[in-house]
């Protein structure tokens, strides 16, 4: 009794975790083998309006950075720092809106390889 947590009694604690784990994820898939439930199908949809939107949000939102930077450097008169600043608010709302054109080229094709 004096070593209750010798290593058999781990190794079976452990040979069983890892038995359950298995059983569970080779079988899981099984559960809803007739179609998806109308809770994942309505969260679905809702991902993707909110992709819709973000997508639709970011073009103008892009836009109006880059021309705030623009004309922060246009009339800055020859101040360092507004120059600096207009380039970084350029640079920054560039790969902002880079990033989540590439977030929807990435998830687009995630889909098409599901489907």
């Amino acid at each position: 009794m004096k070593y209750f947590f010798n290593k058999k009694f781990i190794f079976c604690i452990l040979f069983t975790i890892l038995f359950l784990a298995i059983f569970i994820i080779s079988f899981s898939g099984n559960c809803f083998a007739l179609g998806d439930p109308k809770i994942v199908t309505k969260i679905n949809d809702a991902f993707e309006d909110i992709e819709s939107w973000i997508l639709k949000i970011a073009t103008p939102a892009a836009a109006v950075a880059v021309g705030t930077g623009v004309f922060m450097k246009k009339f800055s008169f020859g101040d360092e720092e507004k120059i600096r600043t207009g380039k970084k608010l350029i640079k920054g709302s560039l790969f902002s809106y880079a990033f989540i054109l590439a977030i929807d080229l990435i998830l687009s094709a995630i889909k098409s390889l599901i489907s």
